[in-house]
């Protein structure tokens, strides 16, 4: 199967080594997670061509054949622009309850240290229980979702893919740390043909303003396209976040706009 984007390359590329499936029915592609039901961007559609005008019910009725015990509805486009199409589209999905979401894929071949770099923190791999249970901590800490039980579970079945990924030699998964204690973390898996992805770049709240995040994507930036073999990093970040203004001090360009379209359960 062949994408545009490279944003959904490098997701797709990420999903199949957590065991996602993928069907291709022609007009877009089915993703499946079957290991977590609740993960919205591991059970979605991807369709080859942007909404037009009238096509959001037929599109919806795709989802729910192809995911019926989905309670979310996601989709993403194969597009490099984040153009939805045909003018009436965005105000249809609107009306129809779904969030459009924009997302700047960014790419570095190589990076700059940053100007402020945070030089009290230990910066090191997660290694052990106690590190990648602090990580399941921090993700609970830092998420804008709501934690109720069903996201804990979500959380810890995702927190179990990224380790097992880490263990089997895929990647690895970097931390900031005053002592023991974590404060920053981020993932950065390779796909063995050059491209390494970051993955939830996040920093704890009680820590931030400190220069962490910077400091360790530069940290696991140097790392990556030294002793990882990368030749292209590349990072996926919203461009209202203000971390997006980091990612570029230290390296990272603009590449392409990744259209995504969410509808959360009622």
């Amino acid at each position: 199967m062949h994408f545009e984007s490279l944003g959904f390359r490098t997701d797709l590329f990420l999903l199949k080594l957590s065991g996602s499936t993928f069907e291709d029915a022609g007009e877009y592609v089915v993703v499946r997670t079957p290991d977590n039901p609740g993960f919205w961007w591991g059970n979605f559609l991807l369709y080859r061509t942007p909404f037009a005008p009238g096509s959001v019910e037929s599109r919806l009725a795709d989802f729910h054949r192809e995911l019926p015990a989905a309670k979310h509805v996601a989709f993403g486009i194969d597009s490099v622009d984040g153009v939805l199409g045909a003018a009436g589209a965005a105000e249809e999905l609107t009306a129809a309850g779904f969030t459009i979401e924009y997302n700047v894929v960014m790419t570095a071949e190589r990076v700059i240290p940053p100007k402020r770099p945070n030089e009290e923190s230990t910066y090191r791999f997660l290694a052990g229980d106690d590190d990648w249970e602090q990580l399941y901590h921090q993700t609970l800490a830092t998420t804008d979702l709501t934690v109720d039980e069903e996201y804990k579970e979500f959380s810890r079945r995702k927190l179990a893919a990224k380790r097992a990924l880490v263990e089997a030699g895929h990647g690895t998964w970097f931390g900031a740390f005053d002592g023991d204690r974590l404060q920053s973390s981020l993932g950065l898996m390779f796909d063995g043909a050059g491209v390494a992805r970051f993955q939830n770049v996040q920093t704890s709240p009680e820590d931030r303003g400190r220069g962490l995040a910077s400091t360790l994507v530069h940290h696991a930036s140097t790392y990556g396209l030294t002793e990882g073999g990368a030749k292209t990093l590349v990072m996926v970040a919203d461009p209202d976040y203000l971390a997006i203004r980091l990612y570029r001090a230290v390296g990272f360009t603009d590449s392409e706009t990744q259209l995504a379209l969410i509808r959360q359960p009622s």
